[in-house]
């Protein structure tokens, strides 16, 4: 990939102007926000030391350096967990880097027993490892295991969250606030990077999607790096209509790097009524399974959308 520490590193400088700390913006600034020099001395470090930490060089940093860059370039938790990243790098198991994700019996189960709320298992790269009945009620997974040209379809791709946002037509209509999910999904493949930077796979996710999609090249050249612990759905179904949910992610503390995506409505609200109407419609043909279950051309649920 590409010198993601020094990009990062600028992408924040340039978002902070001089005057928002205190120091005087006059004169002609050949640079956005921050210069390197500046950074420094807010940071109490040397500008040597900053520009070689800009250039991947700075390996030894302390915490304490690591820390002050961050208060400076106001990172909040997980941009500074980016940096710290980025800067060291984790040592990943070629095994963890490129075997294939494997779902737990036990997770599993779990995805089965939760039969009133849609919800699904997000592994790296941000490819859907599972789902339940309702999950795929709500998001047609079993319909749709990658989107890629015909003539290049696999059938034993896993569906991935980030090509469906960017190259799924569809999307864009099924998500009614698709500009916010866009960088919202972007911004947990940065952080999936910083984590795995020696991924092939990752890395030729990201080369594909810039390729492909002039939005995601945009988004990805911010730098944004954002958690998705909880927040909110806005969907448009089309057999029941506009959903809104509110999400949860959970850890499977004993498969790392997979979390447990739940979609959750209010009791009563109109989003459960529909839920429910849709549970009973669908209650048949939608089905809980695996990526390995899903191949191109497969059946949908009635009325799912084909998009996540």
């Amino acid at each position: 990939m590409e010198n993601t520490l020094g990009d990062f590193l600028r992408s924040r400088r340039a978002r902070i102007q001089p005057e928002e700390v205190g120091l005087p913006s006059h004169g002609r600034r050949r640079v956005q926000g921050l210069r390197r020099e500046e950074v420094a001395q807010l940071a109490g470090v040397s500008v040597d030391y900053y520009v070689r930490l800009e250039q991947g060089r700075g390996g030894s940093a302390s915490d304490a350096v690591l820390d002050s860059v961050a208060r400076v370039l106001r990172l909040d938790e997980t941009e500074a967990a980016h940096l710290r990243s980025l800067t060291r790098p984790p040592k990943a198991s070629a095994a963890r880097v490129r075997g294939a994700q494997q779902v737990r019996p036990g997770t599993r189960l779990l995805l089965d027993l939760m039969t009133g709320v849609p919800a699904f298992l997000l592994g790296r790269r941000m490819d859907v490892l599972a789902w339940n009945a309702l999950g795929d009620a709500v998001s047609g997974f079993s319909a749709r295991p990658d989107v890629r040209p015909r003539s290049e379809v696999n059938p034993n791709a896993v569906p991935n969250q980030a090509r469906h946002v960017f190259l799924d037509p569809a999307a864009r209509d099924h998500y009614r606030q698709w500009d916010a999910v866009a960088s919202e999904t972007v911004a947990f493949l940065r952080r999936d990077a910083g984590l795995h930077p020696d991924d092939p796979a990752l890395t030729a996710l990201v080369g594909e999607l810039s390729l492909r999609s002039e939005e995601f090249r945009r988004l990805w050249a911010d730098h944004l790096v954002r958690d998705k612990s909880s927040g909110s759905k806005l969907l448009r179904h089309p057999l029941v209509g506009e959903l809104d949910f509110g999400y949860e992610t959970l850890d499977v503390n004993a498969s790392p790097d997979q979390v447990l995506v739940v979609y959750t409505a209010p009791a009563d609200s109109p989003t459960a009524q529909k839920l429910a109407l849709l549970a009973s419609w669908t209650a048949v043909d939608a089905r809980p399974g695996t990526a390995a279950d899903a191949a191109p051309g497969a059946a949908p649920a009635p009325g799912t959308p084909g998009v996540s």
